[in-house]
């Protein structure tokens, strides 16, 4: 589909944005604080993002579709201390605020910046989506795939019917927030998952925004009192030095100690063709790099099976296993309630009294159509 047939189509499904993250200016301009970027736009122009723009003074942003749902583990967003062994009904719509060159879900976040990205939206409702969460034994809805701070005025309208349905509430987010947004969805969004791309600014400027923001955002969504998981997937020749890990790791350590950091592998993708793998020695320096700050559960990620038993989770008091995995796959789960079941230590996260003992599926994502 051609952009400009694409940006036609996705104005005809909009609606008006949620008047907290619509601010408006002189001359009939509104500011966006949908994002970090803060953007100022006027009449018959769109923010960075290309999805919210200003019709007639009004800010109108995307809704009544999505581009991908399906139903993946929950260990694939990732979340390791939420709902472990459960399946998550997972949606996005179109665009983002940043453009990465290794972006992994291209097709759905740069649709309106590259024709070769196609992911044709399908109309829906947030019933019709908590609706399925429930047939699909999903006790989990998140909204991912592309940056869901873009689309949040909808994604709150799916997640006010999935709290209804007595469902939790995820975001896959960048990070790129502002306290608008991140105050419109604490009251419906328990889990929130942020990538940490780089410590870095000059990184960050060239995937499109500024370090301090991802930073502060992790800082408040802590104290606002989110479950907070964060990722960095760790790219040969941009991230991957031992100073930086090191620096990553001593950021999260301030934040929280207990704060899950998952490590991943980088695999060519989308523009970004031009380095390899990142390889499991990698990997382990950066698992060495979270402990030595001090921080008490660090997964090596994207290479399942072969960085050992760093891919469980293990009890920082008394040491014991308490949940096995490979990959997005729980093979054990000895977690009932909050507590270590050897030694009684609180262990922090989302648990459950009576969780599965393994996951139910096969670890691998199952796509819908709606």
């Amino acid at each position: 589909m051609a952009t400009q047939s694409l940006k036609s189509l996705l104005e005809d499904h909009t609606m008006e944005a949620h008047p907290s993250l619509a601010l408006p200016e002189e001359d009939g301009a509104v500011r966006c604080v949908a994002c970090g970027h803060r953007c100022l736009i006027r009449e018959g122009k769109a923010g960075v993002c290309r999805v919210r723009f200003n019709r007639d003074g009004h800010l109108r942003v995307p809704a009544g579709y999505v581009a991908g749902v399906q139903v993946d583990p929950i260990e694939k967003k990732p979340f390791f201390h939420a709902y472990p062994g459960r399946d998550a009904l997972s949606f996005g719509m179109l665009g983002c605020d940043l453009h990465c060159a290794y972006c992994q879900n291209w097709v759905t976040s740069q649709a309106l910046r590259d024709d070769a990205a196609l992911a044709p939206p399908r109309l829906c409702t947030p019933e019709q989506l908590a609706a399925l969460a429930i047939d699909r034994g999903a006790p989990v809805v998140v909204s991912t795939y592309n940056e869901p701070l873009i689309t949040a005025d909808w994604a709150i309208q799916v997640f006010e019917q999935a709290r209804k349905a007595g469902l939790a509430c995820g975001f896959v987010s960048n990070g790129n927030a502002t306290p608008e947004v991140l105050a419109l969805l604490q009251p419906l969004v328990q889990l929130y998952k942020v990538d940490l791309k780089s410590f870095r600014d000059a990184n960050y400027r060239k995937l499109g925004c500024k370090l301090h923001s991802v930073l502060d955002t992790i800082v408040r969504l802590k104290t606002m009192g989110f479950w907070v998981e964060i990722v960095t997937l760790v790219i040969p020749g941009f991230n991957d030095s031992t100073e930086e890990l090191a620096e990553i790791a001593a950021f999260l350590a301030q934040v929280d100690v207990n704060l899950p950091w998952h490590v991943t592998a980088f695999h060519p993708d989308y523009k970004m063709m031009d380095r390899n793998r990142t390889g499991m020695d990698t990997l382990n320096r950066a698992w060495v790099a979270g402990k030595e700050a001090g921080l008490h559960f660090v997964y090596p990620g994207n290479l399942p099976g072969a960085v050992g038993a760093r891919e469980n989770t293990c009890c920082p008091a008394c040491e014991h296993l308490l949940i096995k995995r490979h990959g997005f796959y729980v093979l054990e789960n000895r977690m009932a309630g909050s507590a270590c079941p050897d030694c009684g230590a609180r262990i922090p996260g989302v648990w459950e009294d009576s969780p599965p003992r393994e996951s139910a599926g096969t670890g691998r994502p199952i796509p819908i159509f709606l």
